[in-house]
């Protein structure tokens, strides 16, 4: 669970803001359909977030601030 005050969900609004903050890479591939690109992204996410073995290829690092330089 998360901890930062993000709140994770497919809310409209969530999507609505994600489909509006398209990252350059995203928005050089094209879509016809921004808010679906953006709720399938969400939805991986959320799953990675819940799962950090689910994308095998990443790594996820938490530290505590004690841990950082």
């Amino acid at each position: 669970m998360r901890t930062d005050g993000y709140a994770p969900g497919r809310s409209e609004e969530r999507i609505e803001q994600r489909a509006t903050d398209l990252l350059p890479e995203e928005c050089a591939v094209g879509s016809d359909d921004p808010h679906a690109q953006a709720e399938v992204l969400l939805e991986e996410s959320d799953i990675r977030e819940e799962d950090p073995e689910a994308a095998p290829d990443s790594f996820l690092e938490r530290r505590t601030s004690e841990q950082t330089l």
